[in-house]
């Protein structure tokens, strides 16, 4: 069956509190792809923003971003008084996440919610049956909170170590705001749980994002040190990235551990199926980031500036693959992108997931894979744009004169129907079975609209928004009127 989504993470919703929510705006988006005849809504990982506010590190491999819950739900609750919520400042641009004014003020609004909760039967059988994650995630973070927020690597030898009698009286002394942190993540995934449903209930399949990786200063590696390659004092011994090429004369140095994943294999990949067990609880489809490192990895020396000094490593392919098969009634799409070899396209093939094509590279002269549509096997998910790439505006502002009429050739690019549109034409029209565009790409933004330039920190990465009213019904009947005429509703 042929399909076709929307790419836009919750946080880039409009609406009043300083970032995108669980709340009215998000089931009104639903409602848009639904009469726009879409089928899929594509998002970012949904776990709390870490490092550079990139959902891609975070603290949690299993944690909801208490960011995304909607305060307007919480006061129908009863949990919270709109005057509460009015005397916080969000933030002076509706076009912008502002990560700072949220660090300051997220929190303590939601505190005055976690003042009036009363647990209840519901409450009970969340925490019940999410405590194996929640636990240590509720403790990691409560401790890392009272040492002003320092990583678990610079914590005192015995919590860092994970002494038994020391973590019981951290557990004590921080009992207050362990049941904070259980509060927070009940209230994310209530919410979250009712959000999909409706999703789900209007046609709409939720595709959601994980990253290969997990950071050092997670509760992950803190709480199970061992399914990752540490030294005896916990240090990585190697670390992960990609290999120079002629998109990053350095390499990029991601600087997460690796999995010891020979000891992975001998305990049946126990960690990733039940990372990846949650995961399915949360979407109905997951794209798994950086699939090729399942084939080889590029690791780095630990402590190396750059990512150049590294090598690649065989992954655990197969072993994998046939692993996870084993969890039901999950789907996979397969992040295939940079540097793919025969042995990682052999794997992705065998896996049978698909992979992903981007209609950028297809007209890139530097991109030595071949992304002309023409070629797209139907196991494959075509789009627009990642997260990670420039909005079609920027790109075609930007390409190289002798790729855009290499592109204006191959799709019969004019500018009276509009460069952006003619290559969001080219997605549809597609052989790949599920086609996705960014909501940017639709609404034709400009590099003020790029959601992530990688290798970068800077503030306007992650913080893009859409402005009230973005979803308009002319926007909708063109999106249904492609979609229809590619045989994709």
């Amino acid at each position: 069956m042929r399909e076709s989504g929307i790419l836009m993470h919750i946080s880039s919703l409009p609406g009043p509190f300083g970032i995108g929510t669980m709340g009215k705006n998000a089931y009104e988006f639903v409602d848009f792809l639904k009469k726009a005849g879409q089928k899929v809504w594509q998002i970012l990982p949904l776990s709390p923003t870490g490092y550079g506010d990139s959902p891609y590190q975070s603290c949690s491999a299993f944690a909801g971003n208490h960011y995304l819950i909607d305060l307007e739900t919480l006061m129908d609750n009863g949990l919270l008084e709109k005057k509460e919520t009015e005397s916080f400042f969000w933030g002076n641009n509706e076009e912008k996440v502002d990560f700072g004014v949220l660090y300051e003020n997220r929190t303590k609004v939601l505190r005055l919610a976690f003042n009036r909760f009363v647990p209840d039967e519901k409450y009970n059988k969340f925490v019940s049956e999410n405590e194996g994650w929640l636990s240590e995630y509720a403790l990691f973070t409560a401790i890392k909170d009272s040492f002003g927020g320092k990583p678990w690597t610079e914590w005192p030898e015995e919590l860092r170590l994970r002494d038994e009698k020391s973590l019981g009286e951290k557990r004590e002394e921080l009992k207050e705001d362990i049941a904070f942190k259980y509060f927070l993540q009940f209230e994310f995934f209530s919410q979250w749980e009712k959000l999909r449903g409706y999703a789900n209930e209007n046609g709409i399949k939720i595709v959601g994002d994980i990253p290969i990786y997990v950071p050092l200063d997670s509760a992950d590696v803190w709480a199970e040190p061992g399914e990752f390659l540490l030294d005896e004092n916990l240090n990585p011994k190697r670390v992960a990235g990609c290999p120079p090429d002629s998109f990053s004369a350095d390499g990029q140095l991601w600087g997460n551990p690796i999995y010891d994943w020979d000891k992975m294999k001998k305990n049946g990949f126990a960690w990733w199926k039940r990372r990846l067990g949650a995961a399915k609880h949360m979407y109905d489809i997951i794209r798994i980031d950086h699939f090729r490192g399942f084939e080889s990895y590029w690791s780095i020396p630990a402590g190396e500036k750059t990512a150049m000094n590294g090598r690649w490593e065989k992954g655990p392919g197969m072993d994998f693959i046939n692993a996870v098969k084993s969890i039901p009634d999950v789907d996979f799409i397969a992040e295939d992108l940079g540097f793919v070899t025969p042995e990682v396209r052999k794997l992705q093939e065998d896996s049978g997931y698909p992979g992903m094509k981007i209609m950028q590279f297809a007209f890139d002269s530097r991109e030595a894979g071949n992304y002309l549509p023409h070629t797209y096997p139907e196991n494959s998910v075509v789009y627009s744009g990642t997260h990670d790439n420039p909005t079609l505006v920027q790109w075609l502002s930007d390409v190289a004169e002798r790729d855009l009429e290499e592109g204006k050739k191959y799709l019969g690019l004019t500018e009276e129907e509009g460069l952006a549109k003619g290559l969001i034409r080219g997605c549809m029209a597609s052989n790949s079975r599920l086609c996705v565009i960014l909501m940017q790409d639709y609404l034709e933004l400009g590099e003020e609209a790029r959601m992530n330039l990688p290798g970068t920190l800077s503030d306007k990465n992650w913080t893009w928004r859409a402005k009230p009213g973005f979803a308009s019904e002319k926007l909708g009947k063109y999106i249904l009127e492609i979609t229809t005429r590619f045989g994709r509703i």
